[in-house]
């Protein structure tokens, strides 16, 4: 079996088996999203979410955060980890927004990994989810099942990312991605696969 072949049994293996497969972080606009994500970080989408609805009602535009400062948005999100960076990056962002964007999120991944503390992993994740482009979210997860898939056998997030991108049908990819997510929390975990479990068992490499 070819990898594109893996690939696209993958795709539909996981869509049966989570049919409602969407972005746990809860946000209502691009902005939202961004700094939802960003405060991911090392830190699950559950406390995310836990800290986002103060914040976001605090901080309601691109402007808003950019007239802050990094010690009150750092107020805000303490329990994320990484505060203090985290804080500054989303100020830096929020003016590069407004100074460079007219204050709206781009809707491509050049622009947004330009912006402070915005890698290809969230860029990704914003132009999949909010503009509807094919998107490959390269996270832990995407990583360790996709190379026990036997899809790549490569550890640079980028290079995962494009070879992927040629072996996922372009209007799954982004979906798939948040499957993978989901079933790596579930079943292939990074301490085990249980693979006896697996819905992919009848085509994973690592199985048979």
């Amino acid at each position: 079996m070819t990898k594109k072949e893996i690939a696209v049994n993958a795709v539909h293996a996981l869509k049966k088996e989570y049919p409602d497969a969407i972005c746990s972080l809860v946000y209502t606009d691009p902005l939202q999203l961004l700094i939802a994500t960003r405060l991911a970080a090392q830190c699950t989408d559950a406390r995310v979410n836990m800290v986002t609805p103060s914040l976001f009602d605090r901080f309601k535009t691109a402007q808003d955060f950019a007239d802050s400062t990094p010690e009150e948005v750092a107020e805000y999100i303490k329990s994320c980890g990484l505060y203090k960076t985290k804080s500054k990056d989303i100020v830096e962002m929020a003016r590069m927004l407004c100074d460079d964007f007219g204050g709206v999120v781009p809707d491509n991944i050049d622009d947004l990994t330009k912006l402070p503390g915005i890698g290809r992993k969230t860029a990704n994740l914003v132009c999949g989810d909010i503009f509807g482009q094919p998107a490959v979210v390269v996270d832990t997860h995407c990583i360790r099942i996709t190379k026990r898939l036997g899809l790549h056998d490569l550890k640079d997030q980028k290079k995962i990312e494009f070879a992927l991108r040629e072996l996922l049908p372009p209007d799954e990819s982004n979906d798939f991605c948040h499957r993978l997510v989901l079933h790596g929390r579930a079943v292939c975990t990074a301490r085990k696969a249980k693979c006896e479990e697996c819905c992919m068992n009848e085509f994973c490499p690592k199985k048979i």
